[in-house]
């Protein structure tokens, strides 16, 4: 069987068509990504003023679709999607253009071939939560298969899971602290187990909010001059910009200032690393906290404990850092030393290592930045627990990230209960392969007596 889940993300839309055995229900460990498709153009939260241009922008990747599952298999596709911290931006700002953008793209939707079951914006928490599941089944910590093909409780303990998104950042684990906030603690019954999990969404922290705030900070601090110095932009490398571009978002509008939007002011990279962080570490509020323990903006959040997997940006940063910058990644002084070493390096030097990456390449000094203190000031992440972090695309040919989740979930086919022990195909293939081994070893004695009587009969 098939499903199609379309993640229309803040900067983009990927589609993922997932596939598993048509013959069992309630499976686990068997649906695997069949392909994908990643969207041209930006995510359906920037169509605010051309809603119907939302739906038309999935066409391409819907026709891939069609070609992907087999046409009688059409009908009965599930098809879903799910919207995150683009729209959730979208439909704080304007209610209205948000509905117009997600009936269009439904709209578009319905005209597939598909069982087309919704279009809908996830909440922060859902989007933490769908991440978590996803990562944790496709490693098997749930329920695995043991050597008959039945499924069995898993004896691994479930990790963390850490998204870091174009407009949001999640963090999930499961914890045996007290969840001092209701709202951030998620009760699962999976396979007839209890699963306590904190979970946070940072809406505004997102990497392209992020850089929007970090722009709107430098303005405000140089009393929004005509030319700016940027400290997080390598030594080479300026540009100017529109004020609208700036202050276009909820998360920047209350700093916006009463200047003409249509102003243009010119942003020059100065290549300093310290000042760089100096100027990140303000987009964070370490200060109040009305809990016992607190990541940052007084948002209560347990002691981490055990292991993570660390997906989206947090995996394209740090795949930077390994690859591009050949810098190694074990302890948070490593990315602290990787970040001051990008920015302290010029824009041609950069656009030497890098030419494929021009449009994203001045950003890499503040994003590595950012993802240092979110995860060590912000989330206490130390010494200890920083190597526990996998920074992660897929686990095996399936990416990480909410869609997965999302799919299970809404298609039944994580159980709450716990699965009878019934056999799954492994075990016919197990049947098989005992037969064959069986066949194969009275061949092989059959052959060596005849073998052997007919040296003993050419002796005599």
């Amino acid at each position: 069987q098939y499903g199609i889940v379309l993640d229309a993300g803040s900067s983009h839309t990927a589609m993922f068509v997932y596939k598993w055995p048509a013959d069992k229900e309630n499976d686990t460990g068997v649906v695997s990504e069949h392909s994908m498709c990643d969207v041209e153009g930006p995510g359906i939260s920037s169509y605010s003023s051309n809603p119907l241009a939302a739906g038309t922008s999935l066409e391409h990747c819907l026709n891939q679709a069609l070609r992907d599952v087999p046409k009688e298999k059409h009908v009965g596709t599930p098809l879903y999607l799910g919207a995150t911290a683009g729209m959730r931006l979208l439909n704080i700002a304007d209610p209205q253009a948000s509905d117009a953008v997600l009936r269009a793209v439904a709209a578009t939707l319905k005209t597939y071939p598909f069982d087309f079951r919704g279009a809908k914006i996830l909440s922060g928490e859902e989007e933490g939560v769908f991440g978590w599941v996803t990562a944790n089944y496709l490693l098997e910590n749930f329920i695995k298969r043991g050597w008959l093909g039945e499924w069995i409780q898993s004896q691994k303990k479930t990790l963390g899971a850490m998204d870091f998104g174009g407009a949001s950042t999640q963090i999930t684990f499961e914890t045996r602290d007290t969840i001092e906030n209701p709202r951030n603690e998620v009760v699962l019954k999976l396979y007839g187990q209890a699963y306590k999990v904190y979970t946070h969404s940072f809406l505004c922290y997102g990497r392209d909010q992020v850089l929007k705030r970090l722009l709107s900070k430098l303005l405000q601090t140089e009393s929004y001059q005509e030319t700016v110095s940027h400290p997080c932009w390598p030594m080479g490398y300026n540009k100017s910009l529109l004020l609208g571009s700036i202050y276009d978002s909820p998360c920047t509008e209350k700093e916006r200032p009463s200047l003409a939007l249509n102003t243009t002011v010119t942003l020059v990279g100065t290549g300093n690393g310290n000042l760089c962080a100096l100027h990140v570490s303000k987009l964070f509020d370490f200060t109040n906290c009305s809990f016992s323990h607190c990541s940052f903006d007084g948002v209560f959040q347990p002691k981490v404990s055990g292991n993570f997997i660390a997906f989206s940006a947090f995996f394209y940063t740090v795949d930077f850092i390994q690859t591009t910058m050949g810098r190694p990644v074990h302890l948070p002084s490593d990315l602290k030393d990787a970040a001051e070493t990008i920015c302290a390096t010029s824009w041609s030097e950069l656009l030497q290592k890098a030419p494929k990456l021009e449009k994203r390449l001045p950003d890499y000094c503040a994003v590595s930045t950012f993802v240092y203190l979110l995860t060590t000031k912000g989330y206490s992440f130390n010494n200890h627990s920083f190597p526990n972090i996998a920074f992660q695309k897929k686990v095996g040919e399936t990416s990480i990230g909410w869609a997965l989740g999302y799919m299970l979930n809404l298609t039944n086919m994580i159980p709450a209960e716990k699965p009878s022990s019934h056999k799954s195909m492994l075990y016919n293939y197990w049947v098989i392969l005992i037969l064959l081994f069986v066949v194969t070893t009275l061949t092989s004695l059959v052959t060596a007596i005849c073998l052997l009587r007919h040296s003993k009969s050419s002796i005599i």
